[in-house]
């Protein structure tokens, strides 16, 4: 029962149920918009042009209601009138989704142009510390060579001096 709760849990929070919940009850908000749209605004035009003043009204009587039996009529108004509420419903929807799906595209493409000034710019800075690293590494080569020249040429002034030094030791004995 615990992980039944539990499953339940994470199914509640998860986006879908909670964006389903935003749907609905946005969808009933819309629902009466549209429906005052239709009853307030387009129905009393369609009942003007008609000569009624409400356009639900329109039906066609079979029997006419005595005393004991009630009205039998077809409410034809009624079913255009939900007719024309469905077909603005659907319109609305059908405009919204369009809306969100074009911004849904401009975002992802946006987003695919960040990526991909994300890459250049990318390869730009790796382009740019290799040649960094080819710079250094060129210096350290001739930081190299220039110290094993200072090198030899400090093993060559000792070795010469070490000659003069031992000729001068060789004469100053000779002269003993």
């Amino acid at each position: 029962m615990k992980k039944f709760w539990q499953e339940f849990k994470d199914f509640i929070s998860k986006g879908n149920v909670i964006d389903l919940a935003i749907g609905v009850v946005v969808g009933t908000a819309f629902s009466k918009i549209v429906t005052s749209l239709v009853n307030d605004i387009i129905m009393p035009l369609f009942g003007a042009l008609l000569g009624q003043n409400s356009f639900s009204d329109l039906k066609w009587v079979i029997r006419t209601a005595t005393e004991t039996t009630a009205e039998l009529a077809l409410r034809y108004g009624a079913f255009i009138q939900s007719m024309i509420d469905f077909f603005i419903i659907a319109f609305s929807v059908f405009i919204a989704l369009k809306f969100m799906m074009r911004s849904q595209k401009k975002l992802k493409e946006a987003s695919q142009n960040i990526l991909e000034d994300l890459k250049k710019l990318t390869r730009k800075q790796k382009k740019e510390l290799k040649q960094k690293s080819n710079e250094l590494d060129k210096k350290v080569a001739d930081t190299k060579a220039e110290l094993q020249t200072k090198t030899e040429q400090k093993v060559e002034v000792k070795s010469e001096e070490s000659v003069e030094d031992i000729l001068r030791d060789i004469r100053d004995a000779l002269k003993k």
